[in-house]
């Protein structure tokens, strides 16, 4: 109204706004926690037939382990396990999209897995050395980068092909070539199986045509899908070459070894829609593992027979593929006692010195791939705060 007076807004009446500020400013770390905790621990996307995929690639690691198992052949687990990869592609694509990602995917893994056991073979003493590793690593992790983005594979990176190419080649004992060869390929080929064999259901039937097959083998990419894959993979070179480097150094100096492992987690940032996302999945690797750790340290502590450790694979196998595309830090809680329950079932080693590794290497390999995700973002800043300096010089 006409006659109506402003409130005054100064002395008295000023203070509990003063105080509201305050109990903003101190709500706002708070804030910023609770979105944190909300964004990278307990949030969960819906999911999308989880249960398929996830059955899938349980499937193809558990019937070769447990054959492995059963014929006392556990020497040959860790070319079957890596293998058994092929089985976590094309999960929700149609069958003939499903056959030829698999394929791809099978195929690259064979050679990867080939050329780590044919460089240990040849190396002085019968496997490569911890610099060995990171010039052979970096090497993988950079061109098969390239070659799933060509194939534009999903799940996308050389996360996989990193850990193959390291575990095997730094295994001191190979085991006889032929056998090595035949294991890997009949892995392939029952995960290649097992991935149409769904067709049987009318109700999950999708064409498998031998010209459909043609034009799904077909890929082609644009000038700006080149050049961004091309310049991603660069990322994959130096994240994979630093964390390697600082990991073979820190190692040497306390006396710890898996330098393998630092380059497979320096690797997970490097995949994401966003640098946010990218950066909340390197603390996700992070803190899954620590609580993945204390989850093995407990099973460790039961001693299992080598049968009960190939069933408990296949169990974080299924429930990893089942929260791995809906909540990362969940999925990396069993993603740790799989890698490291395959480790002991080759090796008798301690289980203790497994889990000092472990989380060494991955928080080494985590903050270097935090740090080449925000490279870019970073210079970019600096070089527009320093670009009106240099035009006004």
């Amino acid at each position: 109204m006409r006659g109506a007076k402003t409130p005054d807004t100064s002395g008295s009446a000023g203070k509990p706004a003063e105080a509201d500020d305050g109990g903003a400013r101190q709500r706002a770390p708070l804030a910023v926690v609770g979105r944190f905790l909300h964004e990278v621990l307990f949030s969960i996307g819906p999911g999308k037939n989880d249960h398929h995929a996830a059955l899938r690639a349980a499937a193809g690691l558990f019937i070769p382990l447990l054959t492995l198992t059963l014929t006392n052949r556990l020497d040959l687990a860790i070319f079957a396990n890596f293998a058994a990869f092929t089985g976590i592609y094309g999960r929700n694509e149609p069958h003939r999209v499903r056959l030829v990602a698999q394929t791809r995917a099978g195929l690259l893994m064979i050679g990867v897995i080939l050329a780590a056991t044919l460089s240990a073979r040849l190396s002085p003493g019968g496997a490569l050395g911890p610099w060995g590793i990171v010039a052979g690593t970096t090497i993988v992790a950079w061109g098969c980068s390239v070659v799933v983005g060509y194939w534009r594979l999903r799940p996308a990176g050389s996360l996989f092909h990193i850990f193959a190419f390291a575990a095997i080649a730094s295994l001191p004992h190979q085991p006889p070539l032929a056998d090595a060869t035949l294991t890997v390929v009949a892995t392939f080929l029952l995960c290649l199986a097992i991935g149409v064999v769904s067709r049987v259901h009318p109700g999950h039937r999708t064409p498998l045509a031998w010209k459909g097959l043609r034009a799904a083998w077909r890929v082609r990419l644009g000038a700006t899908e080149r050049r961004v894959l091309w310049l991603e993979s660069i990322g994959y070179f130096v994240a994979s070459a630093a964390a390697g480097s600082a990991a073979t150094a820190v190692g040497q100096a306390l006396g710890f070894g898996h330098n393998y492992w630092a380059i497979v987690a320096a690797v997970v940032p490097l995949v994401g829609h966003s640098t946010r996302h990218r950066v909340n999945r390197g603390l996700q690797r992070v803190l899954g593992t620590v609580v993945g750790l204390a989850l093995l340290a407990g099973i460790a502590a039961l001693r299992p027979e080598p049968w009960v450790m190939v069933v408990l694979i296949g169990l974080c196998q299924f429930v990893v593929e089942m929260l791995i595309a809906r909540q990362y830090f969940l999925a990396q809680v069993f993603v740790a006692p799989l890698a490291l329950l395959s480790t002991l079932l080759v090796a008798h080693t301690s289980p203790g010195a497994l889990l000092h590794d472990r989380f060494i290497d991955t928080a080494i390999g985590s903050a270097v791939g935090v740090l080449v995700v925000l490279a870019p973002s970073a210079y970019r800043r600096w070089a527009a705060r320093w670009e009106p300096a240099r035009v006004r010089s």
